[in-house]
């Protein structure tokens, strides 16, 4: 006999078939969201775990006795004597004071090695601008060598390397016992350029030239940006000329960023003769490449505006003008400023573009106009993260928290904006 199944049991089946794929497909989707989840958290948890310590400084405080004899200097407003003094003696004096057992030439020579190099400027610096002080004791705060800094903040990590000699260590150790050593919040790291020694290099170049290349590329990209989107969507006519703007704008905006710094160098270095590494010329190179992002978006928060808002306009007498600026544009506003904070975010964050115009060079000062040398935050990480100073790796990280830190605020900032400003039809 055949088995003849009923109708409402085929439907039964059916449907009972359908909720299991369902199921699956939303299990499914719920581990590709955990899994995508995992893998934020293990790179944020690794970049906090190397990063959180670049926030933190070794410091040396000691009384130090600014004695002419041992500085071999008589008159600190003599520009000579004060170029051949020799600063670091006082300080090794001071150590050897707190660690009675270093007191041979070697002892020295390991005493010196563990303050930073900048350390004898600070002495050189005081007595340039306060001649009174020689002959005084002073309590001074210097920071700490890059090795002796990475032994305090790393000795359980394997990870680093720990480049001291036995001996400095255990004067490191006792150094820590009696306070001389200790750690504070890294100021410098938001106070100073580049350095050659990790301890006294600081973001705040990098920081200042990324925003004098954002102010740039807002400047050009927003009105040619809105203006071109204004003109695509309501004034241009439809033929195959703007249909082939439209296909390459949008082809644009798939391009990899290292082909606009190629054309950067090409045509604003190569043709025109801009310098090199200037925030001028960055801002022009990531204006170009934010474009197809800004004039995408501006796009379609026009598109957006209900047509019923240009009919009463319209309705009403005004000409095509007066409708677009009057009320398309105003009420498109949100959405244009949303998608260009997104392109602004996006160029905060290049790197590419910007080492093949120079942005790669090693600034020390900090940019004050937009014709200075500068570097970007992006370019100050990937310089650091090539260094093969030990001391690097964790501003490496800093760095990359301080840029999410950005990324982040600024992608806030337009999703704030999009549901305060934006309107529902």
């Amino acid at each position: 006999m055949t088995d003849q199944t009923s109708p409402a049991e085929l439907v039964r089946r059916s449907l009972k078939r359908r909720y299991r794929k369902e199921r699956r497909f939303r299990a499914y989707g719920i581990l590709a969201i955990v899994i995508a989840l995992s893998a934020l958290l293990v790179l944020f948890a690794d970049i906090i775990s190397k990063g959180y310590t670049g926030f933190i400084k070794t410091t040396i405080t000691l009384d130090v006795t600014l004695d002419p004899e041992v500085m071999y200097l008589e008159d600190p407003t003599d520009p000579d004597e004060l170029s051949m003094a020799d600063f670091t003696a006082p300080i090794v004096r001071a150590l050897q004071e707190e660690l009675p057992d270093a007191q041979d030439k070697t002892a020295e020579r390991e005493l010196a090695r563990m303050v930073g190099t900048y350390a004898p400027n600070r002495i050189r610096d005081l007595l340039k601008d306060s001649p009174e002080l020689l002959g005084t004791t002073q309590t001074m705060t210097f920071l700490a060598h890059d090795r002796v800094s990475v032994y305090v903040k790393h000795a359980d990590n394997d990870m680093y390397s720990i480049r001291l000699s036995e001996q400095q260590i255990e004067w490191v150790d006792q150094l820590r016992e009696q306070g001389i050593i200790d750690t504070a919040f890294n100021d410098v790291l938001f106070s100073t350029g580049d350095s050659r020694e990790p301890t006294n290099a600081g973001i705040l170049g990098a920081i200042v030239g990324s925003l004098l290349t954002l102010v740039v590329t807002l400047v050009i990209a927003f009105p040619v940006g809105v203006a071109a989107a204004v003109y695509l969507e309501e004034f241009a006519p439809r033929n195959r000329l703007t249909d082939f703007i439209e296909v390459n704008i949008n082809n644009l905006a798939a391009v990899p960023s290292i082909i606009f710094g190629l054309l950067g160098l090409a045509v604003f270095i190569g043709l025109f003769g801009m310098p090199r590494s200037v925030p001028l010329v960055g801002g022009l190179v990531l204006a170009l490449m934010t474009l197809p992002t800004i004039i995408i978006s501006s796009r379609a928060a026009i598109k957006s505006v209900p047509p019923s808002i240009r009919e009463a306009a319209e309705g009403i007498g005004a000409s095509k003008m007066q409708v677009v600026l009057h009320h398309v544009v105003p009420l498109a506003m949100p959405g244009m400023m949303t998608g260009s904070i997104i392109g602004m975010a996006q160029a905060l964050g290049e790197t590419a573009p910007l080492l093949l115009i120079g942005m790669v060079a090693f600034i020390v000062d900090v940019p004050e106009g937009f014709l200075d040398s500068a570097t970007a935050l992006p370019v100050q990480i990937y310089l650091w993260a090539s260094s093969a100073e030990q001391g690097f790796i964790e501003l490496a990280s800093a760095g990359i928290m301080v840029l999410l830190t950005f990324l982040f605020t600024m992608n806030a900032l337009a999703i704030w904006l999009r549901k305060r400003l934006e309107r529902r039809w």
